[in-house]
């Protein structure tokens, strides 16, 4: 092999490194040990982590520790599906096929919008692609992104549409939410699009309505970042006319799994599917007259396009998004609303214990669903130590990304979290 590729040495394979870190890279390995031994050293390791098994979790932030019934990980799991990947000759891959095209389908159901793809990483980056994809439509070059969404998600979207003619402007927010006043200020025949979180970073419930309207009278296009497990309560993108509706499918039957994968969620107006980034999958006939599913449109640059592609993301979360139509062929209408009903309630029982503390109070005032911003009399990552130490996973600390939440932790409750669980993290916090 050396030979073939022109190299006299496996050294030489190493020569772009320099000398002086090559001589330096002692990984002092020890002694070989057998498959036994390594298993239980890996054991060992792994249970320095904190578990969502053992511990309570109450940390959010983008990433839901929500009950997976036992038929997702039991299907996923199968080797046909979890040894597949994007299939480049797509239509000998029917099965693959046909999840997305499931998968699309309720996502329209979901969201009440009329086009979804399964072609995106995460909801960071379908948010991205979305803020690319309104301008591309307008021909307009401004942004506007509420600091109340996710910083990682505008983060990620900076980093996108680096290079790109895109101005990004930043909305500030008023107890917990956008505040409207600065948008109307804002916005201007030059606005692309406006971006809604709802929920927000905070877990604040936003004026979808007002905001809505005050982006649709100057043309921009309303792009909707959401929780699907939110819509089981919660008007759905389709019912405020957003444009352009992106999220994190995680909470739909994928495990946390410290920070990833997920799986992007695409969804948008008719109109504006040949925009869109990505593939998409229908539904047609063979021509014996039988069912089947083809890839319907691929405006991506792997394919035909090329140059002119929408995007360039060269492949997807399939088998996540496979999790996702499991859980949600399962759950039903019935119970992603059941799931929903009970993060909510729990949500608010723990923040009516918490506010009830000498020294802890609600950091805003405004609605919220299964989230919210509790400030505390000592920093958050010192509650957070203490807290670890009681099994009890804490929640998320706001300081990290905004400078005037100093001492402010953001609190989640999800379906799985008990009474006793919750009442153990109150005591905790009181002591």
């Amino acid at each position: 092999m050396l030979r073939v590729i022109g190299v006299a040495s496996v050294d030489d394979l190493f020569a772009d490194i320099p000398a002086d870190l090559r001589a330096g890279a002692n990984l002092n390995l020890g002694e070989p040990l057998s498959e036994m031994e390594v298993r239980r050293r890996m054991q060992s390791w792994a249970a320095r982590n904190r578990n969502l098994e053992d511990a309570a979790c109450f940390l959010g932030a983008g990433s839901y520790d929500h009950y997976i019934p036992a038929v997702v990980p039991a299907i996923t799991s199968r080797g046909e599906f979890s040894t597949a990947y994007t299939p480049y000759q797509a239509e000998t891959s029917q099965g693959t096929l046909q999840v997305i095209y499931e998968f699309q389908t309720l996502l329209c159901q979901l969201t009440g919008m009329e086009m979804a793809n399964a072609s995106l990483y995460d909801g960071a980056t379908a948010l991205a692609e979305a803020v690319i994809m309104a301008t591309t439509i307008t021909k307009r070059n401004r942004v506007l992104v509420p600091s109340a969404v996710s910083p990682f998600y505008r983060a990620v979207a900076r980093t996108y549409t680096q290079g790109l003619p895109i101005v990004i402007e930043e909305i500030p927010f008023e107890n917990g939410v956008t505040d409207g006043a600065r948008l109307g200020e804002m916005m201007g025949d030059d606005v692309a699009a406006v971006v809604l979180q709802q929920p927000n970073f905070f877990g604040s419930l936003e004026d979808t309505r007002a905001i809505s309207e005050v982006t649709h009278a100057r043309g921009a296009l309303l792009i909707s970042v959401f929780n699907p497990v939110t819509l089981g309560l919660l008007p759905p993108p389709g019912a405020y006319e957003a444009d352009i509706a992106v999220g994190e499918g995680q909470p739909l039957g994928i495990a946390p799994q410290f920070g990833g994968p997920g799986v992007g969620i695409f969804c948008c107006r008719q109109k504006y599917v040949r925009f869109a980034p990505g593939r998409l999958v229908g539904s047609t006939m063979d021509e014996q007259g039988r069912a089947g599913f083809t890839l319907t449109l691929q405006t991506r640059e792997q394919h035909i396009r090329r140059e002119k592609a929408t995007s360039n993301i060269c492949t997807n979360q399939a088998l996540c998004a496979l999790a996702a139509t499991v859980y949600l062929s399962a759950m039903g209408p019935g119970g992603l609303k059941n799931c929903a009903e009970q993060s909510y309630h729990k949500a608010h029982y723990l923040a009516e214990k918490v506010h009830g503390l000498n020294d802890f109070e609600l950091a805003f005032s405004t609605p919220f669903f299964h989230e919210f911003a509790i400030r505390t009399p000592r920093p958050v990552n010192e509650i957070n130590a203490k807290l670890r130490e009681q099994n009890i996973i804490g929640g998320y600390d706001l300081g990290r990304q905004y400078s005037d939440l100093e001492n402010v932790m953001l609190l989640c409750c999800t379906e799985k979290r008990t009474r006793e669980e919750m009442d153990g993290l109150v005591a905790a916090l009181n002591r």
